[in-house]
């Protein structure tokens, strides 16, 4: 054994919050190392003369507070091995750590034993307890913790709330919106100063309303020096009292607006409606009877898409997701998978098929990115014991997929293997190619013969676009829009005139086209 690290909590505040046990540990200790000075119960050392050495002067040095940690560790186990002076005084140096044993028995712990000493409870926010606890055993070192009231004890007596009601404790530096839970009371630490608070208000802001009640709580059970600010949260970051001893408390909520903004919600509800107790209608819906929905909504998705509309394409993405929630549902209900394994094998495939954003490969732009998706995704069906030798290389295109879709995606996976001309010239001539084979059917009057050459034409016309750059379903889209706004145009112009389809001909309709084209 190269030694002893033994951890103690000073309390959260005053010195009537450090316990017996803890003080006495400290005045029987010949080696006291404490994380920072800047703590009420220090008062308590120099009244009676407790000799130590902190680590403040690390805080000075790192560029982080994970760096100050890190170098706080280190040197805790680097004393923690060295002998100790002699006069029960610390030896001089640059401590940095401190380490920890959950449950341990500290009353064997030898005296000339090193004491670390951390505010409030060694196991409550403190990063550097943790490090000690993963290195301490591999360094040959005997960790102990002995504990001591946290800032939670204070928070729950000084803030008044009960923590079996549902609550969380988090930390300001790691703070993430998807780590709020509004149904649960939440405690924020290490709010140390006006920056965190910044970054803390911004967070929340992501889950609340920008006028939502939050409370500041400073030096919480400490004479004199405690401050409980109550503020809506826009003006988190305005209160300039932050410190060590800051944190920031947000109640819980049973707000109906602030339930609807998560997705377990949203799985809640669409359960409820598929239950015996919900809706008949969703209740008796099965993938068949719903299958046309989901086209639908996408449909009406992408008119929203098209049409820049922000507000439509909130309501309509919606639609699109509960599509999603309906079916995983469906399948929830027998046991399959439920959404939640939906976005799993989502995740995971975001994460395996983007090797240049999460692993070590690289990509400089969008076609070295596309091919990295493409190599994994080959590399995925491999894993899946799928034969790349026996499938096709058109399989994988949906075959309800819109025609000119389709059309356009077979001839993409034709070309990867060559099977494409090498310029533009002869596909337009095969356009005129079918133009006339076109002309041939419609002469012969065979109607099944008509079809199949307009449909080659069609897919030579697919081609075409390939060859210049432009995805056929777009094209053919703005001109399906742009026929709209000029027949549009010809509606108006009759209801100018008091007129109908019926007392107007093609010359003069063909002469409002003509000026439609020329306005737009």
């Amino acid at each position: 054994m190269n030694g002893t690290i033994t951890v103690v909590g000073l309390g959260s505040g005053d010195a009537d919050q450090l316990t017996l046990g803890v003080w006495r540990r400290l005045q029987a200790a010949e080696r006291i190392y404490v994380r920072t000075k800047k703590h009420p119960v220090m008062r308590l050392f120099g009244e009676h003369g407790l000799s130590y050495m902190s680590f403040d002067y690390l805080y000075e040095q790192a560029d982080s507070f994970p760096d100050v940690y890190e170098a706080i560790a280190a040197e805790l186990i680097r004393l923690a091995k060295a002998p100790a002076l002699s006069g029960g005084s610390p030896e001089a140096g640059n401590p940095r750590g401190h380490a920890v044993e959950t449950g341990s028995d500290v009353a064997g712990c030898a005296s000339s034993g090193l004491i670390y000493a951390v505010p409030g409870h060694p196991m409550v926010a403190e990063r550097t307890v943790q490090l000690l606890r993963e290195r301490c055993a591999d360094q040959g070192i005997g960790l102990h913790i002995l504990g001591g009231e946290s800032f939670l004890d204070q928070a729950f007596v000084r803030l008044g709330f009960d923590p079996i009601e549902g609550f969380q404790l988090l930390d300001a530096s790691e703070l993430a919106p998807s780590l709020l839970q509004p149904r649960l009371h939440t405690v924020i630490g290490q709010v140390y100063d006006v920056f965190a608070a910044s970054d803390v208000k911004l967070s929340l802001m992501e889950k609340y309303p920008d006028d939502h009640p939050v409370v500041i709580g400073h030096a919480l059970g400490v004479e004199g020096e405690e401050r409980i600010v109550r503020m809506p949260l826009y003006e988190l970051d305005r209160d300039h009292g932050f410190g060590n001893l800051s944190l920031v408390w947000v109640p819980r909520s049973t707000d109906a607006a602030l339930q609807n903004r998560s997705f377990d919600r949203l799985h809640e509800i669409v359960g409820i409606l598929r239950s015996p107790e919900g809706c008949p209608w969703d209740r008796e819906q099965t993938h068949q009877s719903i299958r046309k929905n989901f086209i639908e909504e996408t449909y009406e998705a992408i008119e929203a898409i098209d049409n820049d509309d922000p507000t439509g394409m909130q309501e309509e993405f919606g639609d699109v997701i509960l599509q999603v929630m309906l079916h995983s549902q469906m399948e929830e209900e027998i046991g399959t998978f439920s959404v939640y394994d939906v976005i799993q094998t989502l995740n995971e495939k975001l994460l395996f098929r983007h090797p240049h954003v999460f692993g070590d490969a690289g990509a400089g732009n969008a076609g070295e990115a596309l091919r990295n998706w493409e190599q994994m995704k080959a590399e995925e069906k491999r894993r899946k014991g799928i034969d790349q030798d026996r499938k096709s290389v058109l399989d994988g295109i949906p075959k309800d997929l819109p025609a000119v879709m389709r059309a356009y995606e077979l001839q993409k996976k034709a070309a990867k293997v060559g099977f494409d001309w090498d310029d533009l010239g002869p596909v337009l001539a095969k356009v005129e190619e079918e133009i006339a084979e076109l002309r041939e059917a419609i002469a012969t009057a065979d109607k099944d013969e008509q079809a199949i050459e307009l449909g080659d034409l069609l897919f030579a016309a697919v081609n075409v676009s390939r060859f210049i750059g432009a995805d056929p379903e777009e094209a053919l889209s703005r001109t399906n829009a742009k026929f709209r706004r000029r027949f549009g145009y010809i509606e108006e112009q009759l209801r100018l005139k008091g007129k109908t389809f019926d007392q107007t001909d093609l010359q003069e309709m063909d002469g409002w086209w003509e000026e439609a084209k020329r306005e737009s």
